[in-house]
């Protein structure tokens, strides 16, 4: 992972913690979880407050994210609201943190002056033992603390004024509302009072979760659809009056469900002319096919004529493999027709001509998954599918890992925002 690091493709973007009174707060936030002080004098903390050093130091990764599930996070500065997320077990966790950030940012400002917040991102379950844990989640609460009671107080109250906003027969709690009066007398008016988050209950929209291999879980109005390994505990068991369950290697299945529920954009001349995704799909299976073939090859200086050259010495392979020559196929096809027809496409190949519908809200998602089943893809797994990304060039030949670096560095990396709107459609908010 060294060549990943010194190129900034791992624990990127990351903020440096080195001034003795943030490194103090954070050993403050660590007892509080019940956690070994940190020694490191330096450190660099994400957005929720994880620190590859110290995640080091502890010998565990998830020393924020006990059981993978109610992850813990440290707030030092408002400043971490713009960082990555880059060790987590959900999917979502970097938007439940946005969304924290965006309706607490007065809180947190106020906060943060003299003291650290921390806590956890609460939901309905301690453990996920089976799909059933998962699909429990609808939605999450803050758990916000910090050293001095008054917050505590007041995250207690504001978690009460949430209730009674939201449960009709609150109202009819006596002893609910007599300590709110007593919490009241401590805190002042949390309306006024700048050190309270002004909200702490989130909704737990779709989200891919790491256990098991891996769960997707999408959700409609009147149905979830659970996309996973079938041999994952739970699976077409948990709630099968409610939920639709695929299998992850059932390509016809997963095409329809994204189609029909308009999570997928279809080929059309129009956008895949303008992004050159069948291009780039085309470069990323040839070069993989090479790297198979002999993970010495030096693609870095691979220009057009060189592989030209070897798809001619090696056609046999490569019309065996096929994803290459159906690649020119559809290219040709889009140019001449404008569209193609996606009934006639094998199943297997149609992920490599569609991408996630840019305005619809899953669309992160979307691509993670259609990322996952276009495996040669290393770029779009980068971009969306990170830790599929990393497992996967731990299996790279030393070569190989040489020219992803290099491509990553020289494309992605130059300007994100331009790279995932050319390739994909997103459009930065």
């Amino acid at each position: 992972m060294k060549r990943l690091l010194e190129a900034e493709l791992i624990y990127g973007r990351l903020l440096d913690i080195s001034e003795p009174h943030l490194v103090a707060r954070y050993n403050k936030a660590l007892e509080g979880f019940g956690l070994k002080p940190t020694a490191l004098d330096r450190f660099s903390i994400d957005m929720t407050g994880f620190s590859p050093e110290i995640a080091d130091e502890l010998g565990d990764r998830d020393y924020l994210d006990p059981n993978r599930v109610n992850r813990r996070f440290i707030v030092l500065t408002p400043a971490q609201v713009d960082l990555p997320v880059v060790h987590t077990s959900f999917s979502n966790t970097a938007a439940l943190m946005h969304e924290f950030f965006n309706a607490n940012s007065r809180a947190i400002n106020a906060v943060t002056i003299k003291d650290a917040l921390y806590g956890e991102i609460e939901d309905s379950v301690s453990v996920v033992e089976d799909i059933d844990d998962l699909l429990s989640i609808n939605e999450v609460r803050f758990r916000v603390l910090s050293a001095e009671d008054m917050l505590g107080k007041a995250t207690e109250l504001r978690e009460l004024v949430d209730r009674l906003k939201k449960v009709p027969t609150a109202w009819s709690d006596d002893a609910m509302l007599n300590r709110m009066v007593e919490l009241a007398k401590v805190t002042g008016d949390i309306r006024q009072n700048a050190l309270v988050p002004n909200e702490l209950v989130f909704r737990h929209e779709a989200f891919w979760a790491n256990h098991f291999g891996g769960v997707y879980v999408f959700l409609d109005e009147k149905t979830t659809t659970v996309i996973c390994d079938p041999s994952v505990p739970g699976f077409r068991r948990s709630r099968p009056w409610q939920v639709s369950y695929i299998a992850i290697n059932d390509h016809a299945r997963i095409y329809e469900f994204l189609a029909r529920t308009s999570r997928l954009q279809l080929p059309q001349a129009s956008w895949v002319q303008e992004s050159g995704l069948f291009q780039h799909r085309a470069d990323m299976i040839i070069r993989g096919l090479i790297n198979d073939t002999d993970p010495t090859a030096d693609l870095m200086n691979a220009d057009r004529i060189w592989l030209q050259t070897w798809i001619h010495r090696n056609a046999a392979l490569v019309s065996r493999d096929g994803t290459y020559p159906f690649l020119q196929e559809m290219t040709r096809t889009i140019a001449a027709t404008g569209t193609i027809t996606m009934a006639e496409v094998p199943p297997e190949n149609r992920f490599l001509l569609v991408r996630a519908a840019p305005m619809h809200p899953d669309q992160w998602l979307v691509n993670r998954l259609i990322s996952q089943l276009v495996p040669r893809d290393f770029v779009s797994r980068f971009v969306f599918d990170k830790q599929g990304f990393y497992d996967a060039y731990e299996r790279y030949s030393e070569k190989f890992r040489e020219y992803v670096v290099a491509t990553l560095t020289s494309t992605y990396l130059k300007d994100k925002a331009a790279f995932r709107h050319k390739l994909y459609g997103l459009k930065e908010e």
